[in-house]
């Protein structure tokens, strides 16, 4: 079935993605928290020693050795063609576009520098081996993801000072299970944001914009091993996917795709440039996710049930009104982004209480990115 995108206001785009204009600028964007830019997190340090990974153990350990012969060490360097690349299109980008295109790699740097962090800073605070190790490869991965990133935006004279992004940026406190639920679905759904892309611009190499695009096939791999991890730390522990915890599952997979869908539809050009609509895009990437998931998650979401749609459509219409009442201002403004957060809240609530699909969970965990 064919989706149109939805339809936003473009004029209030810049309200909703912000603009981008000086280093200051790309700084204070990595910053700042908001319901949907990414964050940093912290956790109950003790609580990742205590993880027990016996009952997978031989799994665990063909996963080490993967992580061990580090197949990427090589891959995050910047070639000529990469920098001619560069200098021949990014002029070619109108300031919408570019603005969006910012919005994109400024995003995507926190995320990968959120991760970063976390596991750092877990992999200094346990003993329990397993996930030292673990903490200390995925952290080396991250980096390089950060760090690449990082580079694009130096090209446009708006590197963030990551250093100063770690200081400076508010921490929230997560419990271990709800750092396993939330970052096996980032890097899953990760994975699949960045495969579909690369095989729509792999069919069509004339839409590819960036050279950095290039580079996401090998890159989304490092993305979906890090959830093969965090799949198996669940699957070693059966209590976090059953009883009560089967809602918190619920909870974080809705608040994520929800949180994407969004974010994506404030990018419509970016998605039009690579021959991408913004719906569609999303639709395929719950597709691949939900597919995913199955090798840990007892219940999937119905993202093709009618009622679902429009609540995600809903949503974006909630945003999108919110941008408007802060950009008027006042009281009037105030309280239209009060009563566009109450709709926003009543949608997410009529979400979380649609029905669900079961699933039974395979013996084996670990899967291949064969998408």
């Amino acid at each position: 079935m064919s989706l149109s995108n939805t339809s936003v206001d473009y004029d209030h785009l810049e309200g909703l993605i912000g603009s981008v204009e000086s280093a200051e600028d790309a700084n204070r964007k990595a910053v700042n928290n908001t319901v949907l830019s990414p964050r940093f997190y912290t956790t109950d340090f003790p609580a990742f020693d205590r993880l027990d990974i016996s009952s997978v153990r031989a799994e665990w350990d063909a996963m080490m050795k993967e992580y061990e012969g580090d197949n990427n060490h090589d891959h995050f360097q910047r070639d000529a063609a990469f920098a001619e690349e560069v200098r021949t299109l990014m002029p070619q980008l109108s300031p919408e576009m570019r603005q969006e295109f910012l919005d994109f790699l400024i995003s995507s740097l926190t995320s990968e520098f959120s991760g970063c962090i976390l596991y750092n800073e877990i992999r200094k605070q346990v003993s329990n081996p397993d996930i030292k190790q673990l903490m200390t490869y995925m952290a080396r991965d991250e980096s390089r993801h950060a760090g690449f990133i990082n580079q694009s935006l130096k090209d446009f004279n708006l590197g963030i000072d990551l250093g100063q992004l770690k200081r400076s940026k508010k921490y929230t406190f997560f419990k271990p299970k709800y750092i396993f639920y939330a970052t096996y679905l980032s890097e899953k759904i990760g994975y699949a944001r960045y495969i579909t892309i690369f095989r729509q611009l792999e069919k069509n190499p004339d839409k590819r914009f960036h050279p950095i695009f290039r580079w996401f096939e090998r890159w989304c791999n490092d993305e979906f091993r890090h959830g093969e991890s965090f799949a198996l730390i669940m699957r070693a522990d059966p209590k976090l996917l059953q009883g009560v915890n089967r809602w918190w599952i619920r909870f974080f997979i809705l608040a994520v795709y929800a949180t994407m869908y969004v974010r994506d539809h404030m990018r419509p050009l970016l998605h039009e440039a690579m021959g991408l609509h913004s719906t569609e895009y999303d639709y395929e990437v719950f597709r691949i996710t939900s597919e995913i998931c199955r090798q840990v998650f007892p219940i999937e979401v119905d993202s093709d049930d009618p009622r679902f749609r429009a609540c995600m459509e809903r949503l974006l219409t909630c945003a999108v009104a919110q941008a408007r009442a802060k950009e008027r201002g006042g009281l009037l403004g105030l309280w239209g982004q009060a009563t566009a957060g109450i709709s926003a809240g009543v949608t997410f609530v009529r979400l979380f209480f649609l029905p669900v699909k079961e699933n039974t969970l395979p013996t084996q965990v670990r899967m291949v990115p064969a998408w």
